[in-house]
């Protein structure tokens, strides 16, 4: 709650924490690890369309590790991603998080400003909670998909895992 807060405060237009923050916390939890697996990075995604110059996400970057002391920030405004993705532009957040590489990861969390948390999850939250890793939809590379279950050893982490 308390990374919410701080994230709603940066006042950037439509965002959240999403991906493995958020993937990895549901499965900790519900495999009942007495911690937290570490964390590789904490994504925050926006949609600014207004905004496209990489530069002010890493001033939001550079904001949120001198606030929190934390370096595993990683700030992405969506409405440029897909030019790095090679996709067509994304329309809104939840565009965005449909082409990501797992159903599972495609989910966004945030705190309101009257503190109701929302969600944003374009092939909702029931593989995240029934342990299903599942290609996104939309994802186009298999390969890449394959590589990147295999390279992230979901499986060993949290054994109740299926991957399909």
């Amino acid at each position: 709650m308390q990374d919410l807060s701080i994230i709603r405060d940066l006042n950037l237009p439509d965002s959240y924490i999403a991906a493995g923050y958020i993937r990895n916390y549901i499965w900790d939890v519900l495999h009942d690890f007495p911690e937290r697996t570490p964390l590789n990075d904490i994504d925050v995604v926006y949609y600014n369309p207004d905004e496209l110059d990489e530069e002010n996400e890493k001033t939001y970057e550079q904001k949120l590790k001198r606030e929190t002391g934390n370096s595993l920030w990683s700030v992405k405004n969506q409405a440029r991603m897909h030019i790095k993705n090679g996709d067509q532009p994304y329309h809104s957040i939840e565009d965005a998080l449909s082409q990501w590489p797992e159903t599972a990861t495609a989910i966004g969390v945030k705190l309101e400003n009257d503190n109701r948390v929302s969600v944003v999850c374009p092939y909702g939250l029931e593989d995240i909670f029934e342990f299903r890793v599942k290609k996104s939809p939309l994802f186009k590379d298999e390969g890449h998909y394959r590589y990147r279950v295999n390279q992230k050893n979901w499986k060993g982490l949290w054994p109740k895992l299926e991957i399909y």
